[in-house]
């Protein structure tokens, strides 16, 4: 890498944000200096297009995402979807068949229109979006894979998620990408090659940014392939244990603004 990286990508959950979702003054004045500097700044998420105005209004001006663990690319300016990459509706419904064969148990979630709405199964258990005008439950399992989706959401019962997403890849057998970024039993799945890194090497090809410039920070596995990827792979210090031994460099914990000390650093501001 560059001695001064040329492109930014952070996650949000975990890493950028601290306690209670709040995204510090410090952390918002550090990205602020950059991107007024020309450095680029993206937000690298698994969270859908509904839950990012939770965070631009934090941010003294909203940021370009990658969301749904790189399979929508979003422009904040245009509030337009520059790529999506979803699952096909044959896809999805050949991935549930397999889950419901392998996990009895299992129920299913889907991120539509590009991650700006979802449908979900009636005992799906909903968490942040049970009163979202955009989320409704399915009369039918039919209905859950008849349109396409950029993420499926797994979930059975209490589970230990590095186990459980052990067992949903298995059953997948590379038909898709399953990953997960919390620790509540929650297993993502994406299409084939489908993942934060792909995403982010979209958007650094577009513009114009070496992936050997390019500095990330993560803290879940859902992160691992981005930080593998860039040039500079940074782990915050309440990071998973699968991304401290992949990272090239551990900063301080999200609610020590690990990302915003790095950066400080990196760029010589703060």
């Amino acid at each position: 890498m560059a001695e001064t990286p040329r492109l930014v990508a952070t996650d949000i959950d975990g890493t950028l944000l601290g306690d209670e979702r709040r995204l510090s003054a410090r952390t918002a004045a550090v990205l602020k200096r950059i991107a007024a500097a020309g450095i680029p700044v993206v937000l690298v998420t698994g969270r859908p297009i509904r839950w990012l105005q939770l965070v631009y209004d934090q941010l003294a001006a909203p940021l370009p995402a990658v969301c749904a663990n790189g399979a929508v690319v979003y422009d904040p300016d245009t509030d337009q979807v520059l790529r999506a990459d979803p699952l096909a509706p044959e896809l999805l419904a050949e991935v549930a068949r397999r889950l419901r064969a392998a996990v009895p148990e299992v129920s299913f979630a889907v991120e539509i229109v590009d991650s700006r709405e979802m449908r979900h199964e009636a005992h799906y258990p909903l968490r942040w979006d049970a009163d979202h005008e955009a989320i409704r439950a399915v009369e039918s399992p039919e209905e859950l894979a008849s349109v396409p989706a950029v993420k499926l959401l797994a979930r059975a019962g209490t589970q230990d998620p590095d186990a459980f997403v052990q067992v949903v890849a298995g059953a997948l057998e590379g038909l898709a990408e399953a990953t997960h970024s919390s620790y509540s039993g929650l297993v993502e799945i994406s299409a084939a090659g489908v993942t934060k890194a792909a995403g982010l090497a979209w958007y650094a090809a577009r513009v114009g940014v070496a992936q050997a410039d390019v500095l990330a920070f993560g803290d879940m596995p859902n992160d691992v392939p981005m930080l593998t990827w860039a040039g500079r792979g940074v782990a915050v210090a309440n990071a998973h244990p699968a991304v401290l031994e992949i990272a090239d460099e551990v900063t301080g914990a999200n609610t020590a603004d690990g990302v915003a000390e790095y950066l400080e650093k990196v760029f010589g501001v703060g």
